[in-house]
This record gives structure tokens, C-alpha cells and sequence, in this order.
């Protein structure tokens, strides 16, 4: 996990505490110490200071989500207001900590800030398994999957692929196979954490 603040004693006083509950910690003095480091291959989160010298860390909050860094973030601030808690917890931190807090109060936003991670680790591991199962597909198997998912039956997909119905069954097996996809809603999820499924084709919308 990271910390970013500008006041080295708190930061080495958040060091101890942390490493005392078994956490690896790194500490920056600023936004740009951060960014030279690469993110950390285990579940991780943000500990980030608001006023920091010359720079605003729900800036520096939003232009992480901006560029797709979904780090976990608890900020923590000396002066905060009801508008800046709205702000950050919009740009999806975990928790907003005024200062002076207490050590539990750190702890448990840290606990959850991990938890957090896990499962954000763990979505895009499977994610990416679906990926690769889905590069097996043969660019007919994945226009009947697209088909498929999208609700239409053996008979419309057929129509609309120019082929039979016996053959759009032979691929919808294929497909239900390849994906190991154990039933049809697992399919549609499938296709959905992929984001090929189109909504505009639909059983009744005349495509």
C-alpha cells in the first residue's frame, strides 16, 4: 500500500502503524513520487493527503480515475467540508478521514480499501479467462454467440446468417463448450464482462 503526504512525520507515524498489522508500505512525498513507481502486483491501496504542498489530492484522486487507475483511495485531510466529502466519494474513494483520526479509524478504512482490491483483482482475472476462452471462438461461432446472447432464437439467427438451423445448433454448442459456459445466463454474463453484447438486437426488434 501507498501513502502521499507532504508531512514526513505523519508519514513515518502511518509507516509504523501499518507495518505493525503486516501491510508493505511505500511512502512519497508528493503526487510525482507516486507516479514514478508502477503499481503493485498485490492488492493495494491509496492513503492520499488533500492539501498537499502546491498540488489538491482530489485532483490528483480524479485524474487517477481518469486514466483508469482504479486504485482503492482513502483520502485524509486537516480541513475537510461536507462539499469535498461529496467530491472525493463521487471519484469512488473508500473513505474520508479528517485529521486527527483515530488508529482503528485507519485501519478498518485500510481493511476495507483491500477488500475492495481482492475483488477487483479477481473480476479481471476471470475476465481476462473469458477473454482467452473467447479468442478460441471462430468468427461464426462468435457472430452466432453476439446472436445468441442477444435473445434471438435458432430460427432468427438462422435468417440472419443465411444458414440452417441444424448448423446454428451445431455452433451454439460449440459456443456453450468453448466458453465452458455451464448454462445460458452464464453465457450472458459472459458476453456482458466482455461487452459484446448488443442491446440494439433484440428477439422483437424486427433485426
Amino acid at each position: 500500500m501507498s501513502i502521499i503526504d507532504d508531512d514526513l512525520q505523519l508519514r513515518r507515524m502511518l509507516d509504523s502503524l501499518l507495518r505493525a498489522e503486516g501491510h508493505v508500505v511505500r511512502l512519497y512525498g508528493s503526487t510525482a513520487e507516486y507516479a514514478a513507481y508502477p503499481r503493485a502486483a498485490a492488492p493495494a491501496c491509496l492513503l492520499l493527503d488533500i492539501q498537499l504542498s502546491g498540488e489538491n489530492g482530489l485532483d490528483f484522486q480524479e485524474a487517477l480515475c481518469a486514466r483508469g487507475d482504479n486504485t482503492p483511495v482513502v483520502l485524509m485531510t486537516g480541513h475537510g467540508d461536507i462539499p469535498m466529502t461529496v467530491r472525493a466519494m463521487r471519484a469512488g474513494a473508500i473513505d474520508f478521514l479528517p485529521k486527527p483520526f483515530e488508529a482503528e479509524q485507519l485501519l478498518a478504512a485500510v481493511a476495507r480499501a483491500l477488500e475492495v482490491d481482492r475483488r477487483q483483482m479477481a473480476d479481471a482475472a476471470e475476465v481476462a479467462e473469458i477473454a482467452v476462452r473467447y479468442g478460441q471462438l471462430s468468427t461464426r461461432e462468435r457472430e452466432v454467440m453476439a446472436l445468441v446472447v442477444a435473445g434471438l432464437m435458432n430460427k432468427q439467427i438462422a435468417a440472419r446468417l443465411g444458414i440452417s438451423e441444424v448448423t446454428v445448433k451445431i455452433h451454439r454448442g460449440q459456443v456453450m463448450r468453448k466458453m465452458a459456459a455451464p448454462s445460458f445466463a452464464d453465457l450472458v454474463r459472459m458476453a456482458e464482462q466482455l461487452g459484446v453484447r448488443d442491446p440494439n438486437i433484440g428477439r422483437y426488434s424486427g433485426t
